[in-house]
């Protein structure tokens, strides 16, 4: 019987502990649109950013010392920096801004690329190789995410989609070629590192933001405001990231960056369930699709789990 246990325990840990993460990490970032909505109406998007990278910071200290990278080789810096300034710092810029320009389900259609480039690039640089059924569970769960960013209504039209569409295109490459770097740099830092100089490093490039506080009415730090900012400060950057990034350590980044797609599907999830948005049947049906995409996309690993 041990001589079954042991294997059968490598393998929960290999597939599904890192599956486990990625889908917390997903659901965490899901719930931060209703959280980003409500905190909108109080700060300007810099300012959330920005405070959003003071209580991550502040969740990072006490663990400061087992964080810091101690086994740094020569050389990794040209990696460490890239990865850093893409993600958080040019991902958030490039995408705030362009949320001015396009609406959010133009948006959403452009951020369906994300697994695309995220496989062509671990192709590229980390040499992977790439099935079948993971091209086809792409395909599917971004179709299924076009459908369902379509499916919203806007409240505004876009000022210049061109603009705004380009921008966020260029969020996803830095956000893409970020998810690249932790996967390759992953092998030689802890997962957890690598988050903790997103966060420092996040906390830096947004720090301008602070001299606009002083403006803010005294009013609006309400207990609410606080308790929402520490929570998308501290579980929705922080802790999502590091579960993102614990997850892409464990599995081939073409695959890990699937789970992206079901970001939207969570977001409307969320709206539906805690503010009351509507879910009507196209977006359902959306939904479905990007899931049995992402399945698809992870079969080979699941039906090899359930064999054991």
């Amino acid at each position: 019987m041990d001589e079954i246990r042991e294997p059968l325990k490598q393998e929960v840990k290999s597939i599904l502990l890192p599956i486990t993460a990625i889908m917390g990490a997903v659901i965490l970032w899901g719930s931060s649109f209703a959280g980003t909505r409500v905190a909108l109406r109080s700060l300007e998007p810099g300012q959330l950013v920005w405070i959003r990278q003071i209580f991550a910071v502040l969740a990072i200290l006490p663990f400061a010392g087992k964080l810091y990278p101690r086994h740094y080789r020569k050389g990794d810096w040209k990696l460490l920096i890239p990865m850093v300034l893409f993600q958080p710092c040019l991902y958030f810029f490039f995408e705030s801004n362009a949320l001015v320009y396009t609406t959010s389900s133009q948006a959403g259609v452009v951020a369906a690329v994300v697994p695309v480039l995220v496989a062509l690039g671990a192709w590229m640089f980390l040499k992977e190789t790439i099935g079948i059924k993971t091209i086809m569970g792409m395909v599917l769960s971004i179709g299924g995410v076009v459908v369902l960013t379509l499916s919203q209504s806007s409240g505004s039209q876009a000022s210049n989609p061109v603009l705004g569409n380009s921008l966020e295109f260029m969020a996803m490459i830095f956000g893409a070629a970020n998810m690249v770097i932790v996967k390759k740099m992953s092998g030689r830092y802890s997962p957890f590192t690598l988050t903790a100089m997103q966060m420092v490093t996040g906390f830096i490039f947004f720090s301008p933001a602070a001299f606009s506080l002083f403006r803010t009415s005294r009013e609006i730090w309400t207990p609410e405001l606080i308790i929402l900012l520490v929570y998308m400060g501290v579980f929705v950057s922080l802790g999502a990231f590091a579960l993102y990034n614990w997850g892409m350590s464990h599995l081939p980044a073409s695959k890990a960056s699937v789970f992206i797609n079901l970001v939207p599907v969570t977001a409307i999830l969320f709206g539906w369930i805690l503010i009351g948005e509507g879910l009507n049947p196209v977006q359902t049906g959306a939904a479905i699709v990007v899931i049995l995409g992402v399945l698809l996309s992870q079969s080979r690993r699941i039906k090899r789990n359930w064999r054991l």
